[in-house]
């Protein structure tokens, strides 16, 4: 089990930043895979990145060169660096502790942080 609390949501303008981090706590954070998923309103939850207890990163090219993941095992924390904001990437953002499969897909176990709202608008 892992707790997780996300932070640093907003309203910000387009081409805008903002970084969101992700707390964890409860359990052995490095032995987790981290991923970073948004859901709009209607909208199913899409993974936008991830990344692995070592630190490799893959993203959805919706958001790939806009957006960067990264960990800190020390602090126990993933963050999102968010870059060059547009429109829709307005959503909830939430963080995930999940694993890698051989080939490098992400599975996520079930435990999800409060989310944090991202809102970009002009």
């Amino acid at each position: 089990q892992v707790h997780l609390v996300e932070s640093g949501g907003g309203l910000v303008q387009p081409g805008g930043s903002l970084r969101l981090s992700c707390a964890a706590s409860g359990s052995i954070f490095s032995s987790y895979a981290m991923g970073w998923y948004r859901q709009a309103p209607g909208s199913q939850r899409e993974l936008v990145a991830r990344i692995s207890q070592l630190g490799s990163t893959n993203y959805d090219d919706s958001v790939k060169g806009r957006f960067t993941i990264s960990r800190d095992n020390a602090k126990n924390t993933v963050y999102l660096q968010m870059n060059s904001l547009k429109p829709e990437d307005t959503a909830v953002y939430y963080c995930n502790a999940g694993r890698l499969s051989y080939g490098g897909g992400y599975y996520p176990y079930d435990f999800w942080g409060q989310g944090t709202q991202v809102t970009v608008s002009s």
